[in-house]
């Protein structure tokens, strides 16, 4: 038999040892002996079992106040018709399976045995329950499973926990087709439990990671346990895409049977399918990002620091001139060792592509451009003025015509001009009027200049309507939303007949 062959069967013999440590703690209650008041055997190893999976249930029910008494209360029941004991002794069996599972002074329990791999002696530690809350005020110690504790609780039923997430989605789709919905909602309870499980060892890993990386192997071997893990996980988001669809379909087809009027409890377990599945996978796509950020991240980061480790290690002095001047090497050998110390050669050179840059094109004048806007001319502005002068008389002279119809406010003026002239209220200048009026009131008959000249003579027509009356413009509160494009203060107008001056 070759020497090759002895390797690979012990390959892994430490895993497999640690798997079998597990189990020690229920051979170690088996051979407690302890009777009943009858004075039958007590079967502590079977005890021992149950109340595995009793902080196993407690765990899926998230229940996290479970302790001596609650697992006292529950062995009392599970063996009310095998055995006579009182409540005293069962609260001391419970003292006893926790104590074995979990030692009093606080470390994990130890197993020893020998390596048949590294062909030394080797010890084990691992835990199967933890500390969860303490109760202060009743001085009551709560626990839960701990990973070792899930681990043996999946260990019997003969697979292993890195699949037991997977395997619990092939039992949900068996129960799903079945009709099982009561027994599909414990199967996502469970879960919950892999996928929290997953996400603690994710936390260790990463630690791992970023503590064990000493060399190009270790980081090797880091690197493929990514991948699979990123890969496992890949395949049971896919398959968790499946299930919700499935989940879906199922709810909708139901719906359309009338069943959530017929067996509404029934239905009600379809609800809650629906919800926990979407919680559970909500957690796990959480899962599937963090292996993602611990390959491209944390991986590369302990690569790094690697290679800064190796850095700091080099001796330029031992490494390079001890070889150079120590052996010593011949020219073309010092050449190659030298040239990575050696810095990069320079050469600057003019790029045709600068051709292609932007050119900052400059024109030598006399005389500066002028950027002012272009002034109109004498004739232009006369014509303009004209226009806005008969503008301004026609807006006077259709207020006088709403006025002589009782119109006393700019609006009333407007739904009454409206009637006449849609048009006139869609113009600015009628706009502008309005304003300049209000800034002149009151306006006096035989007074048409102030002391801005220019606008008087644009209001010399419209003013001249007045005769011998004035006119008083006073704002109010509200605003008047005439048109899309114009909207003005509202206004109270009042005309008024000036007494003739005597000769």
């Amino acid at each position: 038999m070759e020497l090759n062959s002895f390797t690979d069967i012990t390959s892994g013999y430490k895993e497999r040892m640690r798997r079998l440590a597990l189990f020690d703690p229920l051979y170690e209650l088996d051979r407690k002996k302890t009777k009943d008041k009858k004075g039958d055997p007590i079967d502590l190893k079977g005890f021992g079992l149950l109340s595995l999976l009793f902080f196993f249930e407690q765990k899926i029910i998230r229940n996290h106040k479970s302790g001596k008494r609650e697992l006292a209360v529950f062995l009392q029941k599970m063996s009310s018709g095998l055995y006579v004991l009182e409540q005293n002794s069962y609260e001391d069996i419970a003292s006893l399976i926790i104590e074995t599972f979990r030692p009093a002074h606080g470390k994990k329990r130890a197993y020893s045995f020998y390596n048949w791999e590294s062909f030394a002696e080797e010890e084990l530690s691992y835990s199967l329950l933890k500390a969860n809350t303490f109760d202060s005020k009743t001085n009551t110690q709560y626990y839960t499973l701990d990973d070792d504790g899930l681990e043996l609780i999946f260990a019997t039923k003969e697979f292993y926990s890195e699949f037991q997430l997977s395997i619990n989605q092939l039992m949900l789709r068996k129960q799903l087709e079945k009709g099982e919905f009561k027994g599909a909602l414990r199967q996502i309870n469970e879960m919950r439990i892999d996928v929290e499980t997953l996400n603690e060892r994710m936390i260790k890993l990463r630690h791992e990671i970023q503590r064990s990386i000493v060399s190009e192997e270790t980081f090797e071997r880091y690197k493929q346990l990514l991948e699979d893990i990123h890969a496992r996980l890949a395949r049971e988001n896919e398959e968790f895409r499946e299930l919700r669809e499935f989940v879906k379909e199922t709810k909708e087809r139901l719906f359309e049977q009338d069943f959530h009027q017929k067996e509404q409890k029934t239905y009600g377990y379809v609800i809650q399918l629906t919800n926990q599945l979407e919680e559970v996978h909500y957690e796990h796509s959480k899962l599937l990002d963090q292996s993602i950020e611990l390959k491209n991240h944390t991986l590369k980061a302990a690569q790094e620091s690697l290679y800064y480790t190796g850095i700091d290690a080099f001796n330029f002095e031992q490494d390079i001139n001890a070889r150079v001047f120590g052996t010593p090497l011949p020219l073309e050998a010092m050449k190659g060792l030298l040239h990575p110390f050696l810095p990069l050669d320079q050469h600057q050179a003019w790029s045709p592509l600068t051709i292609f840059a932007q050119q900052n094109i400059r024109e030598d004048r006399e005389e500066r451009p002028d950027y002012s806007f272009m002034e109109l001319g004498a004739e232009q502005e006369k014509h303009d003025q004209i226009i806005l002068k008969q503008n301004y008389a026609y807006c006077m002279k259709q207020f006088l015509l709403a006025a002589e119809e009782g119109c006393s406010s700019l609006e009333e003026i407007i739904q009454y001009i409206r009637k006449i002239d849609e048009n006139l209220v869609s113009q600015r200048f009628f706009y502008d009027f309005w304003v300049v009026l209000h800034q002149r009131s009151p306006i006096i008959p035989g007074i048409t200049k102030t002391e801005e000249e220019e606008q008087t003579h644009t209001f010399d027509e419209a003013i001249a309507l007045l005769g011998h009356r004035s006119l008083t413009v006073k704002e109010r509160g509200d605003i008047l939303h005439v048109t899309e494009r114009f909207s003005i203060q509202n206004m109270d107008i009042h005309i008024e007949e000036e007494p003739e001056d005597d000769l």
